[in-house]
């Protein structure tokens, strides 16, 4: 609501979604009911449209001084707003797409139920055992010691079990619809790869650091594949991370609610800047310091 308020670029960002979308999703970000808000097929639209409002409050602000990235990086749903901002496709294509990627996952969780929870304390060697004796999947490589597993409620749980007893020092469910990034989420495959098919895609204005593979992607049909394949596919965030430190990368922008990656970002490499923008004061701030 700050940001609409603050900036007439976030107002348009809300304003093109509401329109895109065809129903207020502004109003439900700004007064719930938050249950709504949490069902993926809402939450993933209402992230992109956040991200993007605070990403174009920065660049009203910062007017000239606003240099573009040289790369861009998203997890998961993130992926979707680097699109946008390196010029893949529209926030208008954009958002409507993530839109129909939130149906089509929470579908697949209807037909196939799973869960999913971040393991603390235990690296990624010592859960590919436990993944292999029960059946789950590596979700989210975030960092060093902290990774996301996903699949079948009950083989979740007893992975949670072994985690625990192999010295995990955490290991929490998460409060999540479904499996995703796991071959839970096969059935939405399918049709996510035919909204994308109905899109015209440009080829990245900026690199892309790909989830699945934490290499740049530089060309449209290269974007359409890891969307497509990344449904089902582990978000290797930390390697993500590191490729860009390894280019030369010093500092981090994260745009959009929360700082989950700012956090991440911090622990993986302590020795670079990672902030985030999400209000105005956040604005004014990265504005000031691009002067």
């Amino acid at each position: 609501m700050e940001l609409y308020q603050s900036s007439q670029a976030a107002r348009e960002v809300f304003e093109e979604a509401d329109d895109s979308l065809g129903f207020p999703l502004s109003d439900m970000i700004f007064h719930g009911p938050v249950a709504s808000l949490q069902d993926t097929i809402n939450s993933q639209p209402a992230i992109m449209t956040v991200s993007i409002a605070a990403w174009k409050a920065w660049q009203e602000a910062a007017g000239s001084s606003a240099s573009p990235p040289v790369a861009v990086a998203g997890h998961s749903l993130g992926e979707y707003t680097s699109m946008v901002v390196s010029g893949v496709l529209d926030f208008s294509q954009g958002v409507r797409l993530v839109r129909e990627r939130g149906r089509l996952m929470q579908q697949a969780s209807r037909r196939r139920p799973g869960a999913m929870a971040a393991i603390m304390g235990l690296d990624e060697f010592a859960l590919e055992h436990i993944c292999a004796e029960t059946g789950v999947e590596l979700a989210n490589i975030n960092s060093e010691d902290q990774i996301v597993i996903s699949g079948d409620k009950r083989a979740v749980a007893r992975a949670v079990d072994l985690a625990s007893a192999r010295g995990a020092r955490k290991a929490i469910p998460l409060p999540v619809s479904g499996a995703f990034h796991s071959s839970l989420m096969y059935q939405a495959q399918q049709g996510l790869a035919e909204a994308i098919a109905k899109l015209d895609f440009h080829d990245p204005q900026v690199p892309i650091i790909a989830n699945s593979t934490a290499e740049p992607l530089t060309t449209a049909s290269q974007v359409q594949h890891e969307l497509v394949s990344g449904l089902c596919q582990c978000v290797r965030w930390k390697s993500s991370v590191e490729y860009l430190v390894e280019s030369g990368v010093s500092r981090f922008v994260e745009f959009g609610p929360g700082r989950v990656l700012t956090s991440l970002i911090k622990r993986i490499d302590r020795g670079v800047e990672a902030v985030t923008v999400s209000d105005p004061e956040s604005v004014r701030k990265l504005a000031e310091a691009a002067r």
